[in-house]
């Protein structure tokens, strides 16, 4: 199921400011969320495009709509560095994580 009424809401955008922000026509981006007719995948691009999230998203593939584009650009930087460099990026994003989730655990409720 297309995600596009949800996150018209998020943006609080009508079809026409989807419509002028994606280049799809208004009556296309109606017919969509009606379930009515299926968008083509350039469309479906743009659309994503425009609420700067992953076609996965969209598409309801994926539940997390923060891996937008600059996420998901850096998540394709990191793998073409060297594994030296990763090792050392992933051992600093591990520590980070361990000490997060240790002072939840052990905060007063």
């Amino acid at each position: 199921m297309l995600q596009f009424h949800d996150l018209r809401d998020t943006k609080d955008w009508s079809q026409s400011d989807l419509a002028s922000r994606s280049g799809v026509s208004r009556v296309m981006i109606g017919k969509y969320e009606r379930d009515e007719a299926m968008p083509s995948i350039e469309s479906a691009y743009r659309i994503a495009q425009a609420f700067e999230v992953s076609l996965d998203y969209l598409v309801g593939e994926s539940t997390n709509p923060a891996f937008d584009k600059r996420t998901v650009q850096r998540l394709h930087e990191i793998e073409e560095l060297s594994p030296a460099i990763k090792e050392k990026l992933f051992f600093f994003i591990d520590t980070v994580l361990r000490d997060t989730n240790a002072k939840k655990a052990y905060a007063v409720k």
